[in-house]
């Protein structure tokens, strides 16, 4: 009896114990809002339009829901192992629809760790997505479409 006890007491602890350990888990960079670098900050002009500022930024992250005059293009990088980044621009247009302020916070000159990894994903919008499939050797079949949207099969 008395070894039945010390065996389901040492398997409860181990249990306990393996379950509080950290054995490592993946983590990956978050990135959130409109990317914005200091390149993109220095094409800014006073003067400029709203429609020449969104050329060169993009569309806000937000417009004030009060005042449609200021932009806010916000750029958050949650880092897996580190830190948050946080990038602001907030550009001031006046009434004719002209910029005539801006103001920046963070550092913008310092490069962001944008992957570009080229795994397979989404495909780009008119591409056939079996290409980014890897080749396997063997020709593969290319499908075609009639005008009745019907399906040939031809090969290479």
């Amino acid at each position: 009896m008395q070894k039945l006890t010390r065996i389901i007491t040492l398997s409860v602890a181990l249990t306990v114990v393996s379950g509080c350990s950290y054995v490592g888990v993946y983590k990956r960079d978050i990135p959130q809002g409109n990317l914005v670098t200091q390149e993109m900050v220095s094409q800014l002009q006073p003067g400029m339009t709203q429609e020449q500022v969104t050329y060169v930024m993009g569309r806000p992250l937000l417009e004030a829901p009060f005042d449609s005059r200021q932009w806010d293009y916000v750029y958050r990088l949650d880092k897996a192992y580190g830190g948050v980044e946080q990038r602001r621009v907030t550009l001031t247009f006046d009434d004719t629809g002209r910029l005539i302020n801006l103001e920046q916070q963070g550092d913008l000159s310092r490069e962001l760790p944008v992957s570009t990894d080229g795994g397979v994903g989404p495909a780009v919008e008119g591409t056939d997505p079996l290409d980014a499939l890897p080749s396997s050797g063997q020709p593969t079949p290319m499908l075609e479409r009639t005008p009745e949207s019907q399906p040939v099969i031809m090969t290479e």
